[in-house]
């Protein structure tokens, strides 16, 4: 069953860094439990979660955040993932792509080969239900290539 859409307004995570400044992870999801669950678990190693519902909130948080990661659902309400990889790629994003969805996997795969072919940092993709191990394996997998560590 799907959960109620959020308000157009992202939602910030209510942790705040205690120390110096922290990463950032974009997620969009219409989902609210799954976004919920992605912002925790990126919360509990560090980031600043902020949670989109629309293409358009998720273009102007973009903008206004920078983020390090990005986690894009490929189904979303009068929109999809594709359009936004474009977006991503027009703005020359280095943010680490992460696509979920529940669509069959070669959906997954397509999206994956789009965003390489757009410059884009992918890693994943994950197929809903999303599991923890999994999306931090995803996120450490490519964290290690690009950079040489290891994290969420």
């Amino acid at each position: 069953m799907t959960e109620p859409l959020l308000p157009e307004a992202a939602v910030r995570s209510p942790i705040r860094p205690t120390g110096g400044p922290r990463r950032r992870l974009l997620l969009i999801d219409d989902e609210l439990s799954v976004a919920r669950f992605i912002a925790h678990a990126a919360e509990e190693c560090g980031y600043e979660a902020i949670i989109t519902v629309t293409a358009e909130s998720f273009r102007s948080q973009y903008l206004a955040c920078d983020p390090d990661v990005v986690v894009l659902d490929l189904a979303l309400p009068r929109s999809d993932g594709v359009e936004l990889l474009r977006f991503l790629a027009e703005e020359k994003s280095r943010a680490l792509v992460l696509p979920i969805s529940g669509f069959d996997e070669r959906v997954l795969e397509a999206a994956m080969r789009l965003g390489t072919a757009l410059g884009l940092r992918m890693t994943g993709p994950l197929q809903k239900p999303v599991r923890l191990q999994q999306l931090m394996d995803a996120m450490q997998r490519r964290e290690a290539r690009d950079a040489g560590c290891v994290g969420f």
